[in-house]
């Protein structure tokens, strides 16, 4: 390790965590795997070339991502959030697969498409009671001879996203979605009689696919990073034993002994109340460790817990080495991850923030390397 801080990446996970995933899927059911926000926050790079053999498409969120993605992979790619009508030309030409929902959208691909003289594969979002991208249900039907008069389209698919599945045991919303869903694509399909059908992300196969619903591809996201969507589908598939497969590993860049009535950090947020060993960590807002960290924070040295003392700062943050007496300049520090017998993980970061592990990962800077191992 070189740097002041780097994020490793267990390729041994990923693939273990997508074999896990793929034996609660019916047969035949495509999987697409969900790179967008930088694999997660776990970085393109490294995740891609492990993931290639086992995905039938990636799905991105944009453009630049779609254009980072054709740098490591010719694969198949889903860009399911908004790209500007200006810009969609780019896309095609790089063979992404759009997703449509509104009359504007559509006419602009179409025309781009002609340019290019080719055609593009689009993806119909519905929103179906979830309130973010996709064309509602009542302008379904003003939408649809508008995607039939556009030859250049392909329609590959109708597609939704559940909006309250991951924290509740009452299927009451998720019902009136799949309803609503069903409502639609049956419309859909009379116009478009091959085209096909998803609905479930990581959440969406664990909690609703085997309910009965059919579907043609799952959107495995926050799982294939060995992350449960949520603290229930935790416990209802901990059978199912996902692996995280990030750790954030710094190191103490000073260690010190501070004597009482002294202050930690900005704002005088924390005095010692006695003389105290405290270690300094280089890494900090900046770095994706949340300011909330502050204060309630755990980081890993020589296998002990050590608590963060004040305020994290942009670029660093003291800990308390009480239970670390031994501990030296230059030794390690987890942040996430595993050291001897104790494992901080992004649940906890989340607890500790008050967010969720998602953002916790996916707000690591990309600027910290990120290796493979």
């Amino acid at each position: 390790m070189k740097s002041a801080a780097e994020i490793r990446i267990s390729a041994a996970a990923l693939r273990y965590n997508v074999a896990a995933l793929g034996r609660l899927l019916p047969p035949d059911v495509q999987v697409a795997l969900v790179v967008k926000a930088n694999a997660y926050g776990h970085g393109l790079p490294q995740v891609v070339p492990i993931l290639e053999p086992m995905a039938d498409a990636f799905q991105v969120d944009d453009l630049d991502e779609l254009a980072r993605l054709r740098e490591l992979t010719q694969a198949r790619v889903l860009v399911f959030g908004f790209v500007p009508p200006e810009d969609v030309g780019e896309a095609i030409a790089l063979d992404g697969e759009l997703c449509v929902y509104s009359r504007e959208q559509i006419e602009a691909i179409q025309q781009a498409a002609k340019k290019a003289k080719r055609p593009a594969r689009v993806h119909l979002k519905v929103d179906c009671l979830l309130g973010r991208l996709g064309v509602l249900p009542s302008e379904l039907s003003d939408l649809l001879p508008v995607l039939e008069g556009a030859p250049q389209l392909e329609l590959q698919s109708v597609y939704g996203h559940y909006a309250n599945i991951e924290d509740t045991d009452d299927p009451s919303h998720a019902l009136k979605q799949e309803a609503v869903f069903e409502h639609c694509f049956t419309q859909v399909r009379r116009a478009f009689p091959r085209v096909q059908r998803h609905l479930s992300a990581t959440s969406g196969l664990m909690a609703r696919e085997r309910t009965g619903i059919i579907n043609d591809m799952v959107r495995l996201g926050i799982g294939v990073y060995g992350l449960y969507p949520s603290g229930p589908l935790a416990a209802s598939y901990a059978s199912v034993g996902l692996k995280p497969v990030m750790s954030w590993v710094s190191r103490l860049a000073q260690v010190k002994t501070i004597p009482a009535g002294h202050p930690v950090g900005y704002g005088l947020a924390f005095i010692a109340g006695r003389p105290m060993p405290i270690g300094i960590v280089p890494q900090g807002y900046s770095d994706g460790y949340s300011r909330s960290l502050s204060g309630v924070g755990e980081v890993l040295v020589a296998g002990k817990r050590c608590k963060v003392l004040g305020r994290v700062a942009m670029n660093m943050f003291a800990v308390d080495l009480s239970s670390t007496p031994y501990a030296k300049q230059g030794d390690e520090v987890v942040l996430l991850g595993s050291q001897r017998d104790e494992t901080v993980t992004a649940e906890e970061l989340a607890e500790w923030s008050g967010t969720i592990n998602y953002e916790v990962v996916a707000r690591i800077s990309p600027l910290l390397p990120r290796r493979v191992v």
